[in-house]
């Protein structure tokens, strides 16, 4: 199932099952505004998508896959190499982004984001999906200016709207364990590749991060990036596809 968000022609806030195959959204009351409503149908361009969850934070992974790690001239991390994101950095589906002036290297970065289903503390790894609500896509917009000069990367990684992620939340079973991740900039693929090339999978992401910090529900993890990662530029269009949750697309500006 792909859960969606959005605000619908009228302005309210609604949930509903994006149905792919058949275009439209078939949305439902949920327990998001205190308007009673009925079933209804939409078509994706006549409402506003909204990102598929509101994290209290987003726990980003650097260097999950080799290929990256070489690009960027970095050796293997023995262990998940951790950073964090706060909701400032959200962005959805169809936004325009507007990047940070006078910077010489913004960056895309496509990778997979698991969304947290519940609060949990201390999973193992054995029982990580159980706390797994599903999957969806992120791109992780990296101002390389600062982040090469500064230690926590907050201004790197952090400013507002670095995290754009949807259109939906995929429910684990719709999202293979080999799923293709792929970015296209303009058109062109940039980035291409398969979750099974993680240095570490996501049981592995979720214990250890839940051995330092308590997830809460809609807290995402983006997983990684592969090889391929470049500059954007004004005005430029960038779309995120990963096998079985669709694709995200988003615009910059860069004032």
């Amino acid at each position: 199932m792909h859960r969606v968000r959005f605000r619908d022609p009228d302005g309210e806030l609604r949930t509903g099952e994006w149905l792919a195959d058949e275009a439209t959204i078939s949305a439902n009351a949920g327990p998001t505004s205190r308007v009673a409503f009925p079933d209804d149908t939409f078509s994706p361009e006549e409402v506003d998508v909204l990102a598929p969850a509101e994290p209290t934070k987003i726990v980003c992974v650097g260097l999950n896959y080799e290929d990256h790690a070489a690009e960027q001239g970095k050796d293997l991390p023995d262990r998940p190499l951790l950073f964090l994101k706060g909701p400032n950095t959200v962005a959805s589906h169809e936004q325009t982004v507007e990047l940070l002036a006078e910077k010489e290297r913004i960056e895309y970065e496509a990778e997979l984001g698991v969304v947290i289903g519940r609060e949990c503390r201390h999973v193992d790894q054995a029982d990580a999906m159980d706390v797994v609500a599903g999957f969806t896509c992120v791109n992780d917009l990296s101002n390389r200016d600062d982040q090469r000069i500064e230690q926590n990367w907050v201004r790197g990684k952090a400013f507002d709207g670095a995290a754009p992620m949807g259109p939906v939340l995929a429910t684990p079973d719709e999202v293979p364990d080999d799923a293709t991740i792929e970015l296209r900039l303009n058109g062109e693929t940039k980035q291409r590749s398969s979750r099974e090339k993680f240095i570490f999978s996501v049981p592995e992401l979720i214990a250890e991060i839940t051995t330092y910090m308590t997830l809460e529900p809609g807290d995402v993890i983006s997983t990684g990036t592969p090889a391929g990662v470049g500059p954007l530029a004004d005005g430029d269009e960038v779309e995120v596809e990963i096998e079985g949750i669709g694709t995200l697309s988003h615009s910059v500006t860069i004032p």
